[in-house]
């Protein structure tokens, strides 16, 4: 029987969390995304599953459990909002250069700085583009429901482990702290030693036994020869990941003259506003990248020979919108609309300003 329950978005990552079978999970306080460590403290999974969770010292700590974690092999997590995902980052690119799996959340709030405790969506830059040193990629999942916040922790531990990569949910308060009805997954078991070892034993540091070396991970490599070859090895990972993994959602797509490309909480008032927009006998449609990275670039590109323009919407000063304009590659009009510093933008804002940007050129 189908198990649904009325939860919060932060809420149902910590249950999600626990029901795919999660090892541990790292964190430090932080709004909007406090929640789901508080969750995690009231439901005391050590208790049902022996899933390890921990309040480190600080956002740096947190990060670094997780590396060792991992290089464990074993589902590790973290969560945080905007400025403790900052902290994180030398961790970020470490775990990404050992090629190590683990899972982030980041619930984004208004910045930069410490900015505001409101819902932004700012961190696509940080997110997508590398937020710490070195030529590296994440996933990245945007969730645009309480329903693919609880999805997405199964499909990202799947993810990070099919690739040896770190994971990110980029979520932001909207999505965070609101309430909807979601259908919460089976439980499955935590993989044991030995389970972990017949997968992943090549990798794993799951102790030195008779039949085997010691594994070292490390993402130090002090010969520049041997670490431009690795450097290519990540460029080839990424480029199979680009080509299996891209992830969106057409919505009235299908007569779309106009197009909107929106993610997260952005793309459900865009919704919205088509039915407004429509209602005047604006043909437009919504393209939401599910997955910012890899980027649907193939597919924004195989629509613009029905669209006579695109307005990206997002809750940031403009960053996504980049990557749309190198999609499009001058072939369509792009312009964007945002609120920022965790306003909110309404519907009808968001069809004023495909009118006054898009159709009329203004």
């Amino acid at each position: 029987m189908a198990d649904y329950r009325l939860m919060k978005g932060n809420e149902v990552i910590a249950e999600a969390a626990i029901r795919y079978g999660c090892d541990g999970y790292f964190g430090y306080p932080i709004t909007p995304q406090s929640e789901i460590m508080e969750t995690l403290m009231l439901r005391k999974p050590w208790e049902e599953t022996g899933m390890v969770v921990l309040q480190a010292e600080s956002e740096i700590a947190a990060i670094n459990m997780v590396y060792g974690g991992a290089a464990c092999g074993k589902k590790v997590m973290t969560s945080s909002s905007s400025p403790g995902i900052s902290l994180k980052q030398e961790g970020i690119t470490y775990i990404a250069g050992a090629e190590l799996p683990c899972l982030i959340v980041n619930v984004v709030r208004g910045g930069p700085g410490l900015g505001t405790i409101q819902p932004a969506q700012s961190d696509y830059f940080q997110a997508v583009k590398g937020g710490g040193h070195g030529d590296y990629r994440l996933i990245v999942l945007a969730p645009a429901s309480v329903q693919e916040m609880n999805d997405f922790v199964g499909l990202g531990f799947d993810l990070a482990f099919k690739y040896r990569n770190p994971v990110m949910i980029l979520s932001d308060g909207v999505i965070g702290q609101m309430m909807e009805k979601v259908q919460l997954g089976e439980f499955k078991p935590r993989w044991t030693n030995e389970q972990i070892i017949k997968m992943y034993g090549s990798w794993a540091t799951t102790g030195k036994t008779p039949d085997r070396k010691h594994n070292i991970i490390t993402s130090l490599e002090l010969d520049s020869s041997r670490q431009e070859k690795f450097n290519h090895k990540l460029i080839e990972k990424y480029k199979v990941i680009s080509e299996n993994e891209v992830r969106f959602e057409e919505i009235a797509c299908e007569d779309a003259e106009y197009l909107f490309i929106a993610y997260g909480s952005s793309s459900r008032i865009c919704q919205k506003a088509i039915e407004i927009a429509r209602a005047k006998g604006i043909k437009v449609g919504l393209l939401r990248p599910i997955t910012l990275f890899p980027y649907p670039t193939k597919k924004i590109q195989s629509m613009l020979s029905k669209i006579k323009g695109i307005l990206a919407v997002e809750m940031s000063a403009g960053q996504m919108v980049e990557d749309v304009r190198l999609a499009v590659e001058g072939k369509v009009p792009v312009q964007h609309f945002g609120r920022l510093g965790g306003m909110i933008p309404t519907p009808n804002e968001v069809v004023h300003a495909l009118e006054e940007q898009i159709i009329k050129g203004k």
